[in-house]
């Protein structure tokens, strides 16, 4: 039988405490999450009560500094893998999104922060007791972030910031924002980096909840007015914002790969339950040859793009990671889940065409995947210049 546990390839990368550390995390999702899914996508929001239960299981903390409340010892890039694959297994990729949309808001700081931003910030957010989000797309444009517009005019001991952000993951519920704003010259020279308060005078938002898919992650615009920011809340140096920036990507595209191919096998294991017992012609439809066929192809691509997947996730945790692999391997996830969602929704029919079905979430979501975290194009360009072409 063709389950999400049978989809894993046997590999080298994993061991017990992964197993230890899947176990334990399957059963809070089993518990916290799976029951409410679709009640969450209906009311395109989270509780924070996901937060306090998150944080209470250790999974906010992942990867962070000890110093700092995170669970840093004995873990690894492998144990985020997981992370990403059983809370994708729920078939709601908004859920990952937004609980643990951190993971892009807060490396800057981090890695890039003074001890003062750090010390004001990580401790709480690992907690799930305050929000952080990244700001970098604008109206204007999104992947293009060397040409964004959002200013930052710096007067006496503070920045007077202008301009506007969208399409931001926890944009409704953060209480800090990590934003790029221009302070210099064109290009990326001119970029730097600043925290904002979402308590800030002549800051606004509006959500964005009309979404084709993650109906329950919590999307907004974000707008700046005259906001005054303390010129202490830059986070690295002036025109240095590039960086801190681009620091984040390979992470950051590495977690949208890992959903993608959770989401892929997801729609295996439905489509493969439904073929055993659904019969057409007299005999169920797993035994048909195109239906079979169909399953061998999606098992395929899903067993290439793992070990891709894991070789790639190798390199980045030993700082041999080329970003021409990573950006052609978030490409590659992405497409195998289109396939798997549409291969699929032809096997389960008009079952897959009904709202509750998994399949029928992740076919919809698929596009989110596709241009979020960089763009299929912008990283099949960016693969050909690091290429050399």
């Amino acid at each position: 039988m063709l389950t999400f546990d049978s989809l894993r390839l046997a590999s080298p990368y994993y061991n017990e405490h992964h197993a230890e550390w899947r176990s334990q995390l399957r059963k809070f999702v089993e518990r916290e999450i799976m029951p409410n899914v679709d009640e969450w996508e209906e009311a395109c929001d989270l509780p924070q009560s996901l937060w306090d239960k998150a944080a209470d299981v250790g999974l906010l903390q992942l990867g962070y500094p000890e110093q700092y409340g995170g669970l840093s010892e004995g873990t690894d890039i492998f144990h985020t893998i997981v992370a990403v694959e059983e809370l994708n297994r729920t078939g709601a990729g908004g859920i990952y999104a937004t609980l643990m949309v951190h993971g892009i808001g807060l490396p800057p700081v981090v890695h890039f922060g003074s001890d003062y931003l750090k010390d004001m910030v990580i401790a709480p957010v690992l907690r799930g007791e305050k929000h952080i989000s990244l700001a970098i797309t604008e109206p204007g444009g999104g992947s293009d972030v060397a040409n964004l517009s959002t200013s930052a005019v710096r007067a006496g001991d503070d920045y007077i910031i202008n301009g506007s952000k969208t399409f931001i993951t926890g944009g409704m519920r953060a209480d800090w924002y990590t934003v790029a704003v221009r302070t210099g010259g064109e290009g990326v020279g001119g970029i730097s980096m600043i925290l904002v308060p979402a308590d800030a005078a002549g800051f606004s938002r509006t959500p964005l909840n009309k979404k084709q898919g993650w109906w329950c992650s919590d999307t907004a615009t974000l707008y700046f007015d005259n906001v005054r920011v303390p010129a202490k809340n830059l986070i690295g140096g002036e025109n240095q914002g590039f960086m801190p920036i681009v620091h984040n990507f390979n992470n950051e595209r590495l977690a949208l790969t890992a959903g993608a191919l959770a989401s892929a096998k997801v729609c295996i294991e439905e489509a493969a339950s439904w073929a055993k017992e659904r019969k057409t012609f007299g005999k169920p439809l797993s035994k048909h040859q195109v239906i079979r066929h169909k399953f061998a192809e999606m098992v395929r691509q899903v067993n290439a793009t793992q070990a891709y997947m894991d070789s790639c996730a190798w390199q980045i945790q030993n700082g041999k990671a080329r970003p021409a692999d990573i950006a052609l391997l978030k490409v590659q996830a992405t497409m195998v889940m289109e396939f798997c969602a549409r291969e699929a929704l032809q096997i389960l029919g008009g079952a897959g065409y009904m709202r509750g079905c998994k399949s029928e979430r992740i076919y919809r979501e698929v596009r989110v995947n596709a241009i979020g975290g960089g763009s299929e194009e912008i990283m099949r360009d960016l693969a050909a210049r690091q290429l050399g072409l």
